[in-house]
């Protein structure tokens, strides 16, 4: 008997009623006890949880108490995420390699050691024998995200020693799914495209010498063609992407399931499961579908009143997808900016006019424009927000000709360095399994024979 035989709409309405009936809770309570929902602070601060050398994630400051808003700040290993993407822009070279190599060592790479680092990485890219066949081509997903972590899964049964913490083999599973993680992607799409889209998929073979987003963009075009600044871009992409504290849900993900002792393939298939979700990783693709609406909704992208009645509507819950949120802004911790977007907004302007996308350029800075006034003005929030990284990075993609479903296991292959960073440092110097407390709402009840239940 299958499940569409059995579970009927009014079988599973039934059963969702039921379940709605003994539970659920008064929001008072959490005030009452204290409840540190989202593990949050009530002035939206993150609950202290544990002590990182990664990476620090800067967005405002406290004064008697108060969060003061302040310009965003987003250091990797100590260094300013500016200075890193300024230099490699000024040395016109790719990044991506040497902020991986800083978030797991904590040190700037010198020219030996990285060109070293690129090759191990490169030898890597290829997937294990019949690993591609086996585990994409034989199941193929139409989400790439539940592919990804389906397959890291089953990197494990292709490790010789899967189980091994130490900082050894860490280090050695670490760069191996690093270095395969790309690959993986771009087969799941091609796999995706056949199953699911009926178009030709194709596989080329994997060129061991160039970066990481030189790899991603051949793999991903039918020609295997891309310019230098196109790749360039997409590195920029993946620098801003790779790490963003111990605190963000994928990464804390991680570190939890790290704490445990558990395996690391394990460990990263969970960060996967989480960035998927719309509230984080997945909100690139809430924004371009937002715009998408907005697009076909506002024939007139100049019109500003146009667009802010839109916007408006969203916020009402008329239009979007009927949550009320204007995806792309506000940020748990920062305030007046994100750095980020800051530099992937810089960054867009240069390009929009050579792909001649500045009409669709101006439109998203426009909505950035008014976005806080709709909120203050139709909502009544006084909350100071700016764009965060979701609401550029899609646009940027749309650039490069990347198709929506690759935006999120995109920032899912670029955040793997800072997993892996933060997953040693969980396992090397954590020591304790992470476990925070639940308050049990429940009341003793004496236990009731079935032959006197009524089913009230």
């Amino acid at each position: 008997m299958t499940t569409d035989s059995y579970f009927y709409d009014d079988k599973l309405a039934e059963l969702c009623d039921e379940y709605r009936r003994h539970n659920g809770f008064n929001s008072q309570d959490y005030l009452t006890y204290g409840v540190k929902r989202g593990l949050r602070n009530p002035d939206g601060t993150g609950v202290m949880a544990g002590l990182t050398n990664i990476c620090n994630v800067h967005g405002f400051m406290m004064a008697d108490g108060e969060r003061v808003p302040d310009e965003g700040k987003l250091t990797y290993r100590g260094y300013n995420v500016n200075d890193i993407v300024n230099a490699c822009i000024a040395e016109n070279r790719f990044g991506y390699e040497e902020t991986a190599w800083l978030l797991l060592f904590g040190s700037l790479p010198d020219k030996t050691h990285l060109e070293r680092f690129k090759d191990i990485l490169g030898h890597y890219r290829e997937l294990p024998p019949n690993f591609a066949e086996d585990m994409i081509l034989k199941f193929p997903s139409a989400d790439i995200m539940n592919k990804l972590a389906h397959s890291v899964l089953g990197l494990y049964t292709t490790d010789p020693n899967p189980d091994d913490t130490s900082l050894e083999n860490s280090m050695r599973q670490s760069i191996q799914l690093m270095a395969s993680l790309p690959t993986i992607m771009t087969y799941a799409y091609q796999v995706k495209r056949r199953a699911f889209d009926r178009q030709s998929m194709f596989f080329h073979p994997v060129d061991l010498t160039l970066s990481t987003s030189e790899s991603i963009l051949r793999a991903l075009r039918f020609d295997m063609k891309f310019t230098d600044s196109e790749a360039k871009l997409l590195d920029l992409c993946m620098i801003l992407h790779a790490e963003h504290g111990g605190g963000n849900n994928s990464t804390f993900a991680t570190r939890v399931l790290s704490s445990s002792g558990t395996d690391i393939y394990s460990a990263i298939g969970a960060a996967i499961g989480s960035l998927k979700g719309p509230r984080h990783g997945g909100a690139n693709l809430r924004v371009r579908a937002m715009m998408n609406e907005l697009k076909d909704c506002v024939k007139d992208w100049k019109d500003e009143e146009a667009v802010y009645n839109h916007l408006a509507s969203i916020i009402r819950r008329e239009k979007g997808d009927g949550t009320g949120l204007i995806y792309g802004f506000g940020h748990a911790v920062y305030t007046l900016s994100d750095p980020r977007a800051v530099i992937l907004k810089r960054t867009a302007g240069k390009i929009a006019d050579e792909k001649n996308m500045n009409d669709e350029f101006d439109l998203y800075k426009l909505v950035e424009r008014l976005t806080p006034t709709v909120m203050k003005e139709v909502k009544g929030s006084d909350k100071v927000i700016c764009p965060n990284v979701d609401f550029y990075s899609g646009f940027v993609y749309d650039m490069l000709g990347i198709p929506s479903e690759m935006f999120t296991p995109l920032f899912a292959v670029s955040r793997i360095a800072g997993w892996c960073a933060h997953r040693m440092e969980e396992v090397t110097y954590g020591g304790r399994i992470i476990r925070p407390a639940y308050r049990s709402m429940v009341h003793k009840k004496a236990y009731i024979p079935i032959a006197d239940r009524t089913g009230d």
